[in-house]
């Protein structure tokens, strides 16, 4: 069972609750290793689709747990980066993050590194390392400029400001904004709508996006085979969508 965080699995989706209230669920090593361990397990598990990422109490995660740190913690190898998804760059199924509260620092870092940001009207957003003499070097400074432009993205950076989950929506990074009490409705209510697509044609599609933005070229982008689509043309999915729709009915995806 895992010590740091709660994890539900049904239905094809996978629900991780950070589970450090009383740290306003600021991680450690430890709390990052076995995250990495939770999603590792969500990669290679065929039957899970989609995944959720939220934080129990008034706090997504307030990133680095400093405290820890200034007390000598034990550190342990987090080769998958903060939250165990920072540094996790090979991972082609969804990741939706239902930010219930602060998202500061790496907590921020790792709604940046999810798909799909679901904000509650009380969450709130920063990468406020430069405050405490640090950086944010867990992809902060890396995602944000790609996810809503420099300029934008420096207006946060440079200054370590607080943004609220409104603004947040307006600057670009977050989805949707929704009342406290309907976060994990709304979540859910996206969940379902990706779960109605065909996962192979997810992960393909997540696939193309992210690793065509790193090339030199929109040619160059759309030239390039994608192993993730080879294994989609290959797929029963691949025949079953068609089919489904000349039958006028619901597709029966398999994920394979």
């Amino acid at each position: 069972m895992p010590e740091f965080c709660k994890v539900d699995k049904s239905d094809h989706i996978m629900t991780v609750t950070i589970n450090r209230p009383e740290r306003l669920n600021a991680l450690h090593p430890p709390a990052n290793a076995e995250l990495g361990e939770v999603f590792d397990d969500y990669a290679a598990d065929p039957d899970l689709w989609v995944a959720i990422i939220t934080g129990e109490g008034r706090g997504f995660s307030a990133g680095n747990d400093l405290r820890y740190q200034a007390e000598g913690g034990q550190r342990v190898p987090t080769p998958r980066g903060f939250g165990g998804l920072t540094s996790r760059f090979d991972l082609t199924k969804p990741v939706y993050a239902a930010v219930n509260g602060v998202a500061m620092g790496g907590g921020f870092e790792i709604a940046l590194a999810c798909d799909i940001i679901i904000a509650s009207e009380n969450a709130v957003f920063a990468l406020p390392e430069p405050r405490v003499g640090l950086a944010a070097l867990a992809g902060g400074l890396q995602r944000l400029p790609r996810q809503i432009g420099v300029k934008r993205a420096l207006g946060m950076i440079l200054t370590g400001r607080h943004v609220p989950a409104r603004e947040g929506y307006d600057l670009g990074f977050v989805n949707a904004v929704v009342p406290p009490d309907k976060l994990m409705e709304e979540t859910h209510r996206w969940v379902q709508m990706t779960l109605e697509c065909a996962p192979l044609s997810i992960r393909a599609s997540k696939d193309v996006v992210y690793r065509s933005m790193s090339m030199g070229s929109l040619e160059e982008s759309m030239a390039v085979r994608y192993e993730s689509v080879a294994t989609l043309s290959g797929s029963e999915d691949f025949i079953e969508g068609p089919r489904a729709f000349s039958e006028k009915r619901p597709p029966n995806w398999k994920g394979r």
